[in-house]
C-alpha cells in the first residue's frame, strides 16, 4: 500500500495480489454484476483498487478474476505514455493507439472478424511467458460501464486484442488455450532469441500442439 496526495485529495492506493495460474479461479466463469452491485461504493473501490493494481503490474488491462474475484468486470488502458517507448514500425503493425482507461462490465463480444492476428501476448497472471496467440482482428463488444450504462466499442488492431484477452479471463480461460504451444517462451529467451524477428504462424489445419 501506499498513499498519493493532491490538492484537495488524499488516498490510500491498494495494491491487489495478481493470482498466477493453477489458481482455480482463472477457470471459473466470472457471474455478472447487477445494476444495485454496479452502483454500490464496494464497487466503486474495487474499480480503483483494480485501476492502481494495473498501473503498479505495469499493464494494460486486469479483470476481476485476477485478483481472485469471479465477477464480470476488468479494467484497461493502453496509454501513450508505454506507447512512447514502442517503435512506429511495430505499432502500425499491431495497429495499437492510446486507449483510455475504461470499466468494462458485463461484456459479451456480438461479433467477431474472421481476419485473424497472430502475435506474441502474455498476461499479468503467467508472469514471465509469453506465446504467439491468434485473435481476431476486428470484434464489436458490448457492455456496462462504471455507471451502469450501456456501451460497446468497435474495436480494431491491439484494442481488439486486450478486450478479448480481458473477456477470455471472465469466461475462465487464459491465453494458453489460444496459443501456438511451440511460440511458448519465456520473456528472457523472448528478448534474446525472438525479438524483432518474424511472428512464426502455424499453416492452416496444423494441430495446435
Amino acid at each position: 500500500m501506499r498513499w498519493v496526495c493532491a490538492p484537495c485529495d488524499a488516498r490510500e492506493i491498494v495494491i491487489l495480489k495478481i493470482v498466477q495460474a493453477g489458481d482455480p479461479v482463472l477457470r471459473e466463469t466470472a457471474r455478472p454484476l447487477t445494476p444495485k452491485e454496479i452502483g454500490s461504493a464496494e464497487i466503486k473501490q474495487l474499480i480503483q483498487n483494480m485501476r492502481d493494481t494495473m498501473y503498479d503490474a505495469p499493464g494494460v488491462g486486469l479483470a476481476a478474476p485476477q485478483i481472485g474475484l469471479p465477477l464480470q468486470i476488468a479494467v484497461i488502458e493502453d496509454p501513450e505514455s508505454i506507447l512512447d517507448d514502442v517503435p512506429a514500425q511495430e505499432l502500425a503493425v499491431k495497429e495499437r493507439k492510446p486507449v483510455p482507461f475504461h470499466v468494462i462490465i458485463n461484456p459479451v463480444i456480438t461479433r467477431a472478424g474472421e481476419d485473424m492476428a497472430h502475435f506474441y501476448e502474455g498476461c499479468l497472471s503467467l508472469a514471465g511467458f509469453s506465446a504467439v496467440a491468434p485473435r481476431a482482428r476486428t470484434i464489436r463488444v458490448e457492455y456496462l460501464d462504471e455507471r451502469g450504462k450501456a456501451r460497446s466499442a468497435d474495436a480494431s488492431g491491439w484494442y481488439a486484442r486486450i478486450l478479448q484477452h480481458e473477456i477470455d479471463h471472465l469466461r475462465g480461460a487464459l491465453y494458453i488455450d489460444r496459443m501456438q504451444s511451440r511460440t511458448f517462451t519465456s520473456v528472457e529467451n523472448w528478448n534474446l532469441f525472438w525479438k524483432g524477428k518474424p511472428i512464426p504462424v502455424s499453416p492452416p489445419g496444423a494441430p495446435k500442439r
